[in-house]
């Protein structure tokens, strides 16, 4: 069976983002002076990316249940190899931040890679404006910490979205 390592790849960063946000969704970032506004505007954001995930991907139940599948198989194999990577790239900080984490995979993987751009089922997220993210995080943004872990969570997501990109299935 011939399989798109392209989509397999895809489908595995969205569950694995809709992981991140479901981890996180409840979690208060009280660490940074963040106003009211952008506060606001993360959570809209993440609110419509969940909704997005929740129709492009599966219940997490049925990748557990069909993983003798060998579709599923590989995706779930994808999806470790993320969780591996971001575990590394995340072993020695004591904060991060999973808003900026899952919209810099994102939009790295369909921005920056242009990943799946003529897929329909991936349209939503090859069209999303992920640069008013970056200016809403990032320039709009008084707190210098704030600036700063968001940056490197952009720097983290360009590593291991890359590495993704090169990752060869076994």
């Amino acid at each position: 069976m011939i399989l798109n390592t392209s989509k397999i790849k895809t489908e595995a960063l969205l569950l694995f983002c809709k992981d991140i946000i479901l981890s996180y969704q409840k979690e208060e970032d009280a660490f940074f002076n963040v106003n009211d506004e952008v506060r606001n505007y993360v959570t809209d954001v993440t609110n419509d990316f969940l909704t997005q995930l929740l129709i492009t991907t599966k219940p997490n139940d049925y990748y557990l249940k069909q993983s003798n599948n060998s579709k599923v198989k590989a995706i779930l194999e994808a999806y470790n190899f993320l969780n591996k990577s971001l575990s590394q790239e995340l072993q020695d900080r004591k904060t991060f931040n999973p808003s900026m984490l899952y919209l810099s995979l994102m939009a790295t993987w369909f921005a920056e890679l242009s990943k799946e751009s003529k897929s329909k089922e991936f349209i939503y997220f090859s069209m999303y404006p992920y640069a008013d993210i970056y200016d809403k995080l990032l320039i709009n943004v008084k707190d210098t910490n704030f600036k700063a872990l968001n940056i490197s969570m952009i720097d983290i997501s360009e590593t291991i979205i890359f590495k993704l990109n090169n990752y060869k299935f076994t």
